[in-house]
């Protein structure tokens, strides 16, 4: 069935079986591979992306489910010159990562988690990422860098 998505601002249009996942669409179908696949079962979050503006993890949508849509991936936070996206700048600048793996996920995650909520404190955050997880424990620093942009609210 053909699915087409607006990703990035970039209309994709692929012909793919109904059970596609969005991830899989995503990564297979348009190419873009900072989306990763790190359960399937929708525990560990890395698969987060923003499907209409909402965070949501894409290994639990059918990308027929989202025909027609707007999806947004780690690689369409950052502006077309190379500029950071202000969370992605928050990570960088806090070292809140580690081996990256689940790094795109936990962005995404991090960008809904600010957008929605101003002046959150430690404990907002850390239950508002429940839902992604960080196999390294690098969990510190990325709160960190949560609460430096909630103060700011990008």
């Amino acid at each position: 069935m053909e699915v087409i998505l607006n990703i990035n601002g970039v209309e994709q249009s692929h012909d793919v079986e109904p059970r596609t996942l969005l991830v899989q669409f995503i990564r297979e179908s348009a190419g873009l591979t900072g989306t990763n696949i790190g359960c399937d079962t929708s525990s560990c979050g890395a698969c987060t992306v923003h499907l209409n503006g909402e965070s949501i993890k894409s290994c639990t949508v059918l990308a027929a489910q989202v025909d027609g849509m707007e999806i947004t991936t780690i690689e369409g936070l950052a502006e077309d010159d190379g500029t950071l996206h202000p969370m992605q700048q928050a990570f960088h600048e806090c070292h809140a990562l580690q081996c990256g793996y689940c790094t795109p996920g936990m962005v995404m995650a991090c960008v809904s988690l600010v957008d929605e909520n101003q002046n959150l404190t430690e404990s907002e955050v850390r239950e508002g990422l429940e839902g992604n997880l960080c196999r390294c424990t690098g969990y510190h620093n990325i709160v960190k860098a949560v609460l430096e942009l909630s103060l700011i609210h990008i």
